[in-house]
């Protein structure tokens, strides 16, 4: 169990029996009144972002989330107006026990997953609840507009598509063909690999 001040950023806690990642908090006291936590909290399990405070007298209990390595497949493209893309893991002891994860629980991790890559499934009452790559990952430069010479008076920063087909802001010199390494936290260009 955790007290009202030990609700930090990056903590993982059950809320109304979901878990929940702390992202933003703050202790802080009104005049005469007992201190309160105020944070910003992810649902791990929507995504859905919500604010809640939570007061001197106030304990929570810690998610206890496991973690499981898996291995990235493929993707299907969505079939209909309604469906998600579908997204196929498997086991990498045993290729055979595969599985589907919706892109709702992928969320923006999907911009940083390579075809048969391993990944850390996040395990939550025996469901995968989301997914996680390595921070510092290193992609190939699919597409890159070209150099124009005078063209860096607007800050020398341009678009570009990476084999996975997220799309992320580097500087002018990198070009089609490049490996660059990226912060998939942020989703900020880190360096060009040489």
């Amino acid at each position: 169990m955790l007290d009202y001040s030990s609700i930090k950023p990056r903590k993982r806690i059950i809320v109304d029996g979901e878990p929940y990642e702390v992202l933003d908090a703050h202790v802080f006291r009104k005049q005469q009144r007992k201190p309160v936590n105020q944070t910003k909290l992810k649902n791990m399990i929507t995504g859905k972002v919500v604010e809640r405070s939570f007061h001197q007298s106030e304990t929570v209990e810690e998610a206890d989330i496991d973690k499981k390595n898996i291995q990235y497949l493929y993707n299907k493209p969505a079939r209909g107006a309604q469906a998600e893309r579908e997204w196929w893991f498997c086991d990498p002891n045993d290729p055979s026990d595969r599985f589907e994860i919706g892109e709702s629980v992928i969320g923006e991790t999907a911009n940083w997953m390579k075809e048969n890559m391993e990944v850390e499934g996040l395990v939550f009452d025996d469901a995968i609840i989301g997914v996680t790559v390595p921070i510092k990952m290193e992609f190939e430069v699919t597409e890159a507009p070209p150099n124009i010479k005078g063209n860096t008076a607007s800050g020398g920063d341009k678009k570009v598509t990476l084999e996975t087909g997220a799309v992320i802001v580097t500087p002018m010199f990198v070009e089609t063909g490049d490996v660059i390494e990226v912060n998939t936290e942020t989703g900020t260009y880190v360096k060009r690999v040489e």
